[in-house]
């Protein structure tokens, strides 16, 4: 199979690489290995389709991005905090799968940079760091106490897109399940970057179809009316608690009365008897 390089050539790369990997920082080993041309297949750019509408009806079309769904995959939306969709997540059995596209220079090497930065953030948050050689080339490995990380970059005309495979410790290496089903993943997406101008390294939008969309603002509203719900619940309670301890009040008030009542009047609290007993005394 050809990987945009010789494989002999990627597999000189990553020998070189083991050999000093103890040596060098993050940022020196994602440099070790040359920018990558995309190869022949996917990730498609949808300008060099035939038939881009055809593309998106076998796809998940997400704007920017159409990805073809894992067989038993499950659809997470990820919101922004003004409301709009910010990432969607292919979630299968073994982990979830996010992929996204960036606008990028029309020369390649952004993934190169974008890896760098990935690096020194994942190392200055104590993961453990590997690169390693993919079908597109460098593949950044990250292990933390509670998740394997995988991050998978493209470059491509004007774009750049990531995949990043998230699952239980042990679950995105080399060759298990859930990288082999997010390269299938990316190997089938289609970036529909668009003519807008975008910064180098904005994310290009994400736009939900309208049947998801629909779904999304049917769940959101259930969840409205639940804690809704819950805070009526909560009101009502604490209403019928301050009505119960007011009446508790009430009758410890009453029977201190009622005792005060039954006293003798030089018992009474604050009393010494009536004016002509104290005559009498």
């Amino acid at each position: 199979m050809i990987f945009g390089r010789k494989k002999k050539a990627a597999d000189e790369d990553l020998d070189q690489f083991e050999e000093f990997h103890d040596d060098v920082d993050a940022q020196a080993e994602v440099d070790e290995f040359e920018v990558e041309v995309r190869p022949e297949g996917g990730p498609y750019d949808r300008d060099e389709l035939d038939d881009p509408e055809g593309a998106a009806q076998s796809r998940l079309d997400l704007g920017s991005v159409q990805v073809p769904l894992p067989e038993g995959g499950q659809i997470q939306v990820e919101m922004a905090p003004d409301g709009t969709p910010q990432a969607v997540h292919l979630v299968t059995e073994h982990g979830r799968v996010t992929i996204a596209a960036y606008a990028a220079p029309k020369s390649p090497g952004q993934w190169r940079e974008v890896a760098g930065d990935l690096a020194e953030s994942l190392r200055a948050d104590q993961a453990e760091i590997s690169v390693q050689s993919g079908p597109w080339g460098r593949e950044l490995h990250a292990v933390t106490p509670n998740a394997d990380l995988r991050f998978i970059g493209v470059d491509g005309p004007r774009w750049m897109i990531r995949c990043v495979v998230a699952g239980p410790v042990g679950s995105a290496g080399l060759e298990t399940p859930l990288t082999a089903i997010a390269r299938e993943i990316l190997a089938g997406t289609v970036v529909n970057r668009g003519a807008e101008p975008y910064p180098v390294r904005t994310p290009l939008p994400v736009v939900l179809p309208q049947m998801l969309a629909e779904q999304l603002i049917a769940a959101q509203q259930q969840q409205m009316q639940a804690q809704q719900q819950a805070a009526q619940a909560q009101q009502t309670a604490e209403v019928q608690e301050a009505a119960v301890a007011e009446a508790a009040a009430a009758a410890q008030a009453a029977a201190a009365a009622a005792q005060d009542h039954t006293l003798p009047p030089e018992e009474r609290p604050g009393g010494s008897g009536s004016a002509m007993q104290q005559l009498r005394r």
